[in-house]
């Protein structure tokens, strides 16, 4: 029995470079594929997470969107892993940041990753999960950063579920964001 297509992504594995760069934003995936990759073709549209695949440099890659928040890019990450064979995924897009060093178009790479979400309790680990990046990947965006001269920082990420947080009137050092600030 076929584990494609899913409910959410429309495609064969064939459809996908073993690639998937994810914005969060459709629109955001559809401009990175007509702008950066050569022979893009639209691979998904389920729901209006568009999906493309085509080549970059020669490479095959794929940009697939998708949607905001971790319980979105969960189901659309787990799927392209098991039902489509995807080897990596890498989410690209904004962020907020958190330290007053970190500029508007800086490069922020991750080391490692904080959540205050119970998105991962669900896989019943007898402890809390820590991800990493990969070494060579994470040393290979710093070597490229260098070379091009632009603006990096390297650290800490924190995933959240939530966007507003309703601490009106608490003190700035309070905050939620404060304390995830201390730790780096």
């Amino acid at each position: 029995m076929a584990l494609y297509p899913t409910p959410h992504i429309k495609a064969t594995p064939a459809d996908f470079a073993p690639t998937v760069l994810m914005p969060g934003d459709p629109l955001r995936a559809q401009f990175i594929a007509q702008t950066f990759l050569t022979d893009a073709r639209l691979v998904n549209n389920v729901r209006g997470i568009q999906g493309y695949t085509g080549t970059y440099e020669g490479e095959p890659v794929s940009v697939m969107a998708s949607g905001m928040g971790m319980p979105s890019i969960g189901i659309y990450s787990y799927e392209l892993y098991t039902a489509f064979g995807v080897k990596n995924i890498m989410r690209i897009g904004s962020a907020g940041a958190m330290v007053p060093n970190v500029r508007v178009r800086d490069i922020v790479l991750g080391m490692g990753a904080c959540t205050n979400s119970r998105f991962a309790h669900q896989y019943r680990l007898p402890g809390d999960f820590a991800p990493i990046a990969s070494f060579r990947m994470l040393r290979t965006c710093v070597d490229t950063a260098e070379k091009m001269g632009v603006p990096y920082h390297v650290g800490n990420l924190l995933s959240s579920d939530t966007f507003y947080n309703d601490e009106a009137g608490l003190p700035a050092e309070a905050t939620a964001c404060a304390a995830w600030s201390k730790m780096g």
